[in-house]
């Protein structure tokens, strides 16, 4: 290798080596975010499972109860959700990092826009999980318990499967809630039309059943509380993105399509 290759070779190593070096910082300020948080809940672990095991406490019948089949679960699932909690309440702070990282990289208009998108899809995420919590677990666990009586089997839960199944609601019902974000972004970007969107409205209905067919428990009812949301959020998204894209882009996209 000549001496010009080496001299142009050396600031390309340099940049790389210092993104890898920001990166691992951004890495460690995130995660120094989530176990400060963490830290500073752990004393109420106790208290913050409670909190989420309250929905199946108060729709099980009186001798509904939680159990423990690992000798450690006592400990490590409180532990889990206290982390899960402060995951939460830090994500803002691990938003920002990720954001930090690769703005120098984004056009000034692309930056305009991320700021508020990240926004809005962490309120949207956490109104998915209110949802969830208030509405979604006291349905599922009231008909769950009507569907154990007759069968005279009694209601006892090991906490770690709950756990599982909560995370497993929350994720899906905060994903749900991000599907108005979704659709703006690729009508944004150009990846699909407005009218494309009402196109494939009857596709997205099924795919919406096929989903909660598979999340959530197998009556029907239970189904129908994440499909409807999720259609409803699907003809949000395309009113949200034809009042931000715009009329004027919108029917330049359409001409296209012709």
């Amino acid at each position: 290798m000549s001496d010009l290759q080496q001299i142009n070779d050396e600031p390309v190593e340099e940049t790389f080596i210092s993104h890898l070096v920001e990166l691992r910082d951004r890495i460690i300020r995130a995660g120094a975010a989530v176990v400060l948080v963490f830290i500073g809940l752990v004393y109420w672990a106790p208290e913050i499972f409670r909190l989420l095991a309250h929905p199946l406490i108060q729709n099980s019948p009186k001798d509904g109860k939680l159990i423990v089949t690992d000798v450690t679960g006592s400990f490590f699932v409180p532990m889990k959700v206290t982390m899960m909690v402060a995951l939460v309440i830090a994500l803002p702070v691990v938003l920002y990092q990720i954001w930090a990282f690769v703005a120098p990289g984004l056009y000034q208009h692309e930056r305009k826009l991320v700021v508020p998108l990240v926004g809005s899809s962490y309120t949207l995420f956490l109104c998915g999980m209110a949802f969830a919590y208030f509405f979604v677990f006291p349905t599922i666990f009231h008909v769950m318990a009507h569907y154990n009586a007759p069968l005279g089997v009694e209601m006892t839960t090991d906490i770690d499967k709950y756990v599982g199944f909560i995370l497993t609601m929350f994720l899906a019902f905060g994903a749900t809630f991000e599907v108005p974000i979704i659709v703006v972004i690729l009508v944004q970007m150009g990846f699909v039309t407005v009218k494309k969107l009402h196109q494939l409205r009857p596709y997205v209905i099924v795919g919406a059943f096929a989903i909660s067919a598979v999340v959530t428990p197998p009556d029907v009812f239970s189904q129908l509380i994440l499909a409807v949301p999720l259609g409803i959020l699907y003809e949000v998204g395309i009113i949200a993105a034809g009042i931000i894209v715009g009329k004027d882009t919108i029917k330049a996209q359409e001409a296209q399509e012709r």
